[in-house]
């Protein structure tokens, strides 16, 4: 599985160099006859294709070419449009669209070659590894191969499908041949041949001879300015590292990539918001014609009378107060996203925090307990056995309650989460969490009271209060500090409120951290400081009880143990 991922991320690799190739030759070709024909003859459809594709607006080559296609007649016409709306199809990510294009192109067309080589790729981003092969095949051997840079992404992409179906000897061959073309400088070619050839060996197990084309491409490509060549050639190495059991190795590598996506993310983010400031400057631009435009009228309808004077004079503030407030709303626009951008971002930190700090260390202690469970056994030591075993189920259940904290917070955020409020007794609820806690009690020696002073009928979700209650008892457990007791009480208080109130002999909590957690009912997760000791399953409760209209409250001194009270309204 490992081996046929570091494929794919050749294949994406090889992709990201041979898809913006151009045989220089055909395609002076192709715009020679275009131009010809905008010139000699009126074809206002074809020519405003053309010159959109030669602008580089795909988005509106791929319509007017569409159009294009109902009014001409000459094969050469036809040709033409079919290619622009194929590479237009492509920079939109219509693959199958763009096949269709460069298929209904005439087999004896001035760029044959060119169009064997779109045929090639297309078939090759779609799995389809025999078509791709005959299509590249065809151009080795009908193609001039005077462009270097053609030929070599044509090798490549050949060696890719060949590899792909196993037949490492040709794919090798292939490889060989685009290295042949390589010249020393080239570093871009140069990672993407190492990171191939690297993979024939791979995927036959040759690691000897793979891993260190593996290392070549991956310290070059540190010291090259492409950042997707860095993302996977760093996630190339994590995934060998994880094959041969190098895991710290692997998470660093991880950690590595993890940080070039980030810096890709950026990227493309900082270029779409240089877009959105063109368009913006477009509108004001056009907003100052308008503006020009108003002024000319103006000064004519004065030459004509006072009365079409003052009608140009409101038709220009009306347009003005438009444009103003048109752009105005885009700005507000830009703020939100980026507002909204941030609290992303320090949620997805804080989640990433949570999850390699809280980790780390159950991780280290589940690895000691088996370690003292090997040495029990060997010594037939039962009462250590024992010991060790209910230690490793605690921090078993604690590390699955953690997963599940960061899973059902991921939720909430996207939105995921189902929150179906009922009309329902509480106390079965309460029953059902603690029925699934009996192992861990038992395990860590706790013991449990339950007065259920009376039963009240709350309109809840459910299963967020499970959530909810799981994470206060896992807290109770977890704090125990050895040998102890949980004192669960249910009733309904004199404001008609429903609660359950949950107190432990732990070992309590400073008032100073107690403030902090009882201040959580007010702040948002993207202003929590995680160096304030304050953990997700605490924000998730909050957030959760809130959600049930409820209110969630802790009671502690330190070495006293803690009370926690959730109040829900009661059905009336």
């Amino acid at each position: 599985m490992i081996r046929y991922l570091i494929l794919f991320f050749l294949i994406i690799t090889g992709n990201l160099f041979s898809q913006v190739k151009k045989s220089v030759s055909e395609l002076q070709r192709l715009y020679i006859i275009g131009n010809d024909i905008c010139k000699s003859e009126k074809k206002e459809h074809f020519c405003k294709a053309f010159q959109l594709y030669r602008n580089k607006e795909f988005d509106s080559c791929y319509v007017y070419s569409n159009r294009a296609l109902d009014y001409v007649t000459s094969t050469n016409e036809k040709d033409i449009l079919f290619y622009i709306q194929g590479v237009s199809a492509i920079n939109k990510k219509i693959l199958k669209k763009a096949l269709d294009n460069f298929s209904n192109i005439s087999e004896k067309s001035s760029f044959e070659n060119l169009k064997n080589l779109k045929l090639g790729w297309l078939n090759l981003n779609l799995k389809k590894y025999d078509k791709a092969k005959s299509y590249y095949l065809d151009w080795i051997k009908n193609s001039s191969k005077q462009d270097i840079v053609l030929s070599k992404d044509a090798y490549h992409n050949l060696a890719l499908c060949y590899m792909h179906d196993k037949d490492f000897s040709n794919a090798k061959k292939y490889f060989n041949e685009e290295y042949n073309l390589i010249e020393k400088e080239d570093t871009l070619a140069n990672i993407r041949f190492k990171m191939g050839l690297a993979n024939v060996y791979y995927e036959q197990y040759l690691d000897d001879d793979a891993i260190p084309l593996f290392i070549e491409a991956y310290e070059q490509a540190k010291k090259f300015s492409n950042l997707e060549l860095k993302k996977n050639s760093t996630e190339n190495m994590a995934y060998v590292e994880k094959d041969r059991k190098h895991f710290d190795k692997s998470v660093s590598y991880f950690i590595e990539t993890i940080k070039w996506k980030d810096s890709i993310w950026n990227r493309d983010r900082i270029w779409e918001l240089t877009e959105r400031d063109k368009k913006l400057a477009l509108t004001q631009k056009e907003s100052e014609i308008a503006l020009q435009n108003e002024k000319l009228k103006r000064q004519k309808v004065v030459q004509k009378g006072l009365l079409f004077g003052a009608s140009g004079l409101l038709i220009f503030l009306a347009l003005l107060g438009f444009f103003y407030k048109k752009l105005q709303n885009q700005n507000s626009l830009i703020t939100k996203q980026k507002e909204d951008l941030d609290i992303a971002n320090n949620t997805k930190n804080y989640l990433f925090s949570v999850v390699s700090h809280d980790l780390r260390s159950p991780m280290n202690t589940i690895k000691y307990q088996h370690e003292q469970l090997k040495k029990h056994i060997a010594t037939n030591n039962l009462e250590g056995i024992r010991d060790a075993n209910n230690t490793a189920i605690t921090v078993t259940e604690s590390t699955s309650h953690l997963l599940n904290n960061v899973l059902h917070w991921s939720l909430e955020q996207s939105n995921q989460m189902v929150f179906n409020d009922k009309e329902s007794p509480l106390k079965p609820v309460l029953e059902h969490v603690l029925f699934d806690y009996e192992n861990l009690i038992e395990a860590n020696d706790v013991s449990i009271e339950t007065n259920y002073i009376k039963n009240a009928l709350v309109k809840i979700d459910k299963e967020s209060i499970k959530i909810v209650l799981r994470n206060l008892l896992d807290n109770a457990v977890k704090y125990m500090n050895g040998k102890g007791k949980i004192s669960i009480e249910m009733g309904i208080d004199d404001k008609d409120f429903a609660y359950i109130s949950i107190q432990d002999t732990g070992i309590g909590i400073t008032n100073e951290r107690l403030e902090k957690i009882n201040a959580l009912q007010d702040v948002s997760i993207d202003k929590i400081n995680r160096s304030e000791g304050v953990g997700l399953g605490l924000i998730l409760c909050q957030m959760l009880v809130k959600k049930n209209k409820g209110i969630l409250l802790f009671e502690s001194k330190p070495n006293q143990g803690t009370k926690v009270i959730i109040q829900l309204p009661c059905v009336s």
